[in-house]
């Protein structure tokens, strides 16, 4: 009995001394970068993505116009 407690505890500790605190640093790291926002770089990239997706979504419909003009039954094809 005493060699399976044994067992059991030797792994509780070595978490408790080293995994444990770089865990709890880690998380409140995180933590405080997310609480701080986007830096000025992600933003920009932000915004840069959701042009390019407006640009998407206008190139889309365009080409689903086309589609419906030459070809109506495209959209039961799938």
């Amino acid at each position: 009995m005493e060699g399976v407690i044994g067992i059991i505890v030797a792994p509780i500790i070595i978490f408790m001394i080293f995994v444990a605190p770089i865990w709890l640093i880690m998380h409140y790291r995180s933590k405080k970068q997310v609480a701080q926002g986007l830096s000025e770089e992600e933003f920009a990239a932000l915004t840069e993505l959701a042009k390019k997706a407006e640009v998407m979504s206008e190139r889309i419909q365009t080409l689903e116009a086309l589609l419906d003009a030459e070809a109506p039954q495209w959209r039961n094809r799938a």
